[in-house]
């Protein structure tokens, strides 16, 4: 039987890692590869080696499993940074959007990332208007 080839493989395994980042229901199964891997008698390294991840990660899954099973393979809920704004300020903040931009004393004719960032700032919040654009999609509201 001959051997059998992808075209351009780098491109593929780039596509293949990117895809298996993207859900947690495939980085759980990823996860489970790297232990069975453990299991069959390879070590971390090889392991790591085999499925494009670093070694170290391997070892933290490797004690994952050992201290609570195939539930500690499961994706881990991560806090992040605190908000800059207080559960009060973006209360007022959506009040705000609602109205046009004039009601806050400001000139523009609609709200959009960049008059909110000036807005948040009369607040004493200083956000990026990136972070502003985030904040509308996160509140489920377009820039108008």
């Amino acid at each position: 039987m001959q051997p059998l080839k992808i075209d351009n493989p780098e491109n593929a395994v780039r596509n293949l890692q990117d895809e298996i980042r993207r859900s947690e229901e495939s980085r759980y199964d990823h996860r489970l590869h790297a232990i069975l891997l453990i299991a069959k008698g390879l070590s971390a390294r090889e392991a790591a080696n085999r499925l494009g991840d670093a070694a170290r990660t391997v070892e933290l899954w490797v004690h994952r499993f050992q201290e609570a099973g195939l539930e500690g393979l499961h994706e881990v809920r991560r806090p992040g940074r605190p908000s800059r704004l207080s559960q009060e300020q973006i209360a007022q903040v959506q009040s705000v959007l609602r109205s046009a931009p004039a009601d806050a004393g400001l000139t523009a004719d609609a709200w959009d990332s960049n008059t909110l960032s000036i807005h948040l700032r009369s607040l004493g919040v200083r956000l990026k208007p990136r972070q502003c654009r985030n904040l509308l999609r996160r509140w489920h509201l377009s820039e108008r």
